[in-house]
């Protein structure tokens, strides 16, 4: 078992990951670097292994495959994931590992949003996104996380080893923030520094396509994580459209002892039976949240005990 493992996952990264594996071999000298190529069409796995790093391959493309095949290959006691795009500046990778191999963390954020990130990041629709990513799981989640997309992060073993990896483009920031916040894990934010990539290196992220990715993905886990809540808003919804139906029918009834609109009066009972379904399907999906999470609880505890074997 390593003590930390550096993982870079890369795609068409030849300008910049010379320098991202030389920096992080110097400011980790006990680390060892590991690079998972997704297909690239440049010589970055080539230059990669000449600076030292550990390469190895991804050919499902994107970047949720990628980080899924890091997490299943390697055992260490801390991780480090940083992008190769030399964004993130290593100086900050022992401020990033020391919460998880001393405090006990088990994902430290390396918050970008809080320095440097919004003057250094030219693509306005970029800070924006990242604004309201940030807003939105911080309201429907209640948590504290400062930046929710950023790349660079650390992991303990038993976050690594417990994350089931669902997402398979760059969504999977915010896969991971849920899953720490919905595990209740521990989760610490260091303000790191951000700069903008060099001349030369490409952003393989789209502004409107992976961000409509990563909102909708908001409100999948939204559902996963919070079905009460969500099923119960969407039985507001429909309550409020029965309600809209119905009153009108009632009224009318008694002022004239009629019911004239009986097309109304059953669609708004079908509205108000989903309504009602809506509702138990949120309750009964809370009752089995809370085994699910009963039960990872106890595979926390295997973890641990793995874990334990593998550092004697």
């Amino acid at each position: 078992m390593d003590t930390i493992a550096v993982l870079i996952p890369c795609y068409n990264e030849a300008v910049t990951i010379e320098k991202v594996v030389t920096d992080f071999r110097k400011a980790l000298p006990e680390a060892v670097i590991y690079v998972y190529d997704n297909n690239s069409k440049d010589d970055t796995a080539a230059i990669a292994a000449r600076a030292g790093a550990v390469v190895r391959h991804e050919y499902q493309q994107g970047k949720g495959n990628v980080i899924r095949r890091m997490f299943r290959e390697i055992d260490a006691r801390c991780y480090l994931m940083v992008d190769g795009d030399d964004t993130y500046p290593a100086d900050f990778a022992r401020r990033m590992v020391e919460p998880v191999l001393n405090h006990q963390a088990d994902m430290v954020v390396g918050d970008r949003l809080s320095a440097t990130y919004f003057t250094e990041n030219k693509r306005p629709f970029h800070n924006f996104g990242n604004r309201l990513v940030r807003w939105s799981i911080n309201a429907l989640f209640k948590s504290g996380i400062r930046d929710i997309m950023t790349g660079y992060r650390a992991f303990s073993y038993a976050f690594v080893k417990s994350f089931p990896v669902l997402s398979r483009g760059f969504e999977i920031e915010t896969e991971m923030s849920l899953h720490a916040i919905d595990k209740n894990m521990q989760i610490e934010n260091v303000v790191i520094q951000y700069r903008d990539r060099p001349e030369g290196s490409e952003s393989k992220l789209n502004t409107y396509s992976d961000g409509f990715k990563v909102l909708r993905t908001i409100a999948r886990l939204f559902r996963t994580y919070k079905p009460f809540a969500y099923f119960g808003i969407l039985g507001l919804f429909l309550g409020v459209i029965a309600a809209i139906l119905f009153i009108p029918v009632l009224i009318e009834y008694f002022q004239t002892g009629l019911v004239a609109r009986f097309p109304t009066l059953i669609v708004s009972g079908f509205i108000t039976i989903a309504m009602i379904q809506s509702i138990f399907s949120g309750l009964i999906l809370q009752t089995m949240l809370h085994k699910n999470r009963q039960d990872f609880e106890l595979a926390l505890i295997r973890l641990r005990e793995r874990y334990d074997m593998l550092t004697k």
